[in-house]
């Protein structure tokens, strides 16, 4: 078979393939987000996962260090677990907003896909909307503990207790700034690029 048969057969190929491959996920088509507020929670995704992963160090060393001084030196130090369980804490509150904005939690894309596009359109928005309403939920309560529980302080880090419920706050903010991303990509017929790429 020579080059050009090979090029044909490929085109041909590519040709047969794209419309079906359209037809089970038109959101193909959509055009990156590159608008102002985007790339804002673009960056505030970023430095989520960034600190996260600061988090998931910190807790890495906490957890050895309280190791090492329970078997070494038989002397545990109390508050490397406290510090643990309070960055585990904004760990979740990290990956949970992250996870909205990259459409990584569990969804039923399935059923969406298989409705007409108006349809889609008007369910997608109305998803992210509920989102962004659990989201304020969360910042209000994590607001209301966190005032509650500021003056009560933690017997092993001497920092505030409401410190651990401002995870809901940091949490909340992000989630409702997310879903407002995807409700304005949908209306403008774009689409969320997530924060790895």
């Amino acid at each position: 078979m020579s080059a050009t048969q090979m090029s044909a057969s490929a085109a041909a190929t590519t040709a047969a393939v794209s419309p079906v491959a359209l037809a089970v996920d038109p959101e193909h088509e959509r055009p990156p987000a590159r608008h102002a507020y985007s790339r804002l929670c673009g960056l505030l995704s970023k430095a989520s996962l960034i600190l996260g992963i600061l988090c998931l160090i910190g807790i890495i060393l906490s957890v050895q260090i309280q190791v090492i001084g329970r078997y070494v030196f038989n002397d545990t130090p109390t508050w490397a677990e406290a510090l643990a369980l309070q960055l585990v804490l904004y760990v979740t509150a990290f990956g949970v907003a992250v996870g909205v904005r990259d459409a990584g939690h569990i969804g039923l894309d399935s059923i969406i896909s298989l409705l007409p596009e108006s349809m889609r359109l008007k369910l997608e928005i109305l998803i992210h909307m509920l989102v962004a309403l659990f989201g304020g939920i969360m910042v209000q309560s994590g607001m209301l503990w966190t005032r509650l529980k500021w003056d009560e302080l933690d017997p092993m880090l001497h920092l505030p207790v409401g410190i651990d419920y401002f995870s809901l706050v940091v949490a909340g903010v992000l989630i409702v700034m997310f879903s407002i991303e995807h409700i304005v990509a949908l209306l403008r017929d774009e689409e969320v690029v997530p924060s790895w790429y």
